[in-house]
C-alpha cells in the first residue's frame, strides 16, 4: 500500500502541466493589444489561451493580474530586444535598429496595425489605476536610460560631439518610439514611419 501510494504520488508530481504559462500569457496580451484592458472580457482571454476560467483564475489571477503580468512581460520582451539593437557598432545602425524592431512589433500579419502594447493599453488605464501607470513610467524610464548609455558611448567614439546632451538625445530618441507607437496605431504605412524613423535618426546623429 505504501509503495501504491509513493508512485502515485511521483506520478502526480511528474504530471506536466495542461498550458505553457508562458504561450498563454502571450496569448492573453494579444488578446489586450488588440481590443484594450477595458476591451477585453475574461471569457476573450480564455477564448484566446484556450484556458477555461477556473484555470485562468489559477494560474494568473484575476483579468487585472493577467494584465500587470503581460505588461511586465512585455517591457521584458522591449527591452531585450531593445539592447541586442544598441549592441551595433555605429550608432545609427543601434537606433535604426531600435526601430525597425519596434515596426515589427507595432505591424502583425495577423493583427496589422496594432501599436505599442503600453501606449496602446496602459497609457489610458494608468490615469486611474497607480500601479499600471507606475509599471508604464519606469518603462519608459529605462527606455530613456538605455538611449542615454548608448550616446555615452557614442560620445567616446567620437560619434557624437563631447558637448551633446546625451540625457536630451535621449528624450528625443524615446520621443521617436513614441510617435512610431502612436501613428502605427492611426493607420501610417509602415514603410513611412521607416522612412520617418531614418530622418529622426539623421537629425539625431548629426
Amino acid at each position: 500500500m505504501v509503495q501504491n501510494k509513493e508512485g502515485t504520488d511521483v506520478k502526480r508530481r511528474g504530471r506536466p502541466r495542461a498550458y505553457d504559462p508562458a504561450a498563454a500569457l502571450a496569448q492573453a496580451r494579444d488578446a489586450f493589444w488588440r481590443h484594450g484592458y477595458s476591451g477585453t472580457s475574461l471569457d476573450e482571454i480564455s477564448a484566446a489561451t484556450g484556458m477555461n476560467r477556473p484555470s485562468l483564475s489559477a494560474a494568473f489571477g484575476d483579468k487585472r493580474a493577467i494584465y500587470l503580468a503581460a505588461l511586465r512581460d512585455y517591457w521584458v520582451a522591449k527591452f531585450a530586444t531593445m539592447d541586442r539593437a544598441l549592441d551595433a557598432e555605429r550608432l545609427q545602425d543601434a537606433l535604426l535598429g531600435v526601430y525597425d524592431a519596434s515596426l515589427s512589433l507595432y505591424f502583425t500579419e495577423a493583427d496589422g496595425a496594432r501599436g505599442c502594447f503600453v501606449v496602446g493599453t496602459a497609457v489610458t488605464e494608468s490615469v486611474d489605476d497607480h500601479e499600471i501607470r507606475e509599471i508604464a513610467k519606469a518603462g519608459f524610464n529605462t527606455l530613456d536610460a538605455k538611449f542615454a548609455d548608448r550616446f555615452r558611448l557614442a560620445q567616446h567614439a567620437g560619434e557624437i560631439a563631447r558637448e551633446a546632451d546625451v540625457e536630451a538625445l535621449a528624450l528625443l530618441a524615446t520621443a521617436t518610439l513614441h510617435t512610431l507607437a502612436v501613428r502605427s496605431r492611426a493607420g501610417t504605412p509602415c514603410e513611412e514611419l521607416r522612412r520617418l524613423a531614418r530622418k529622426a535618426v539623421a537629425m539625431i546623429c548629426r
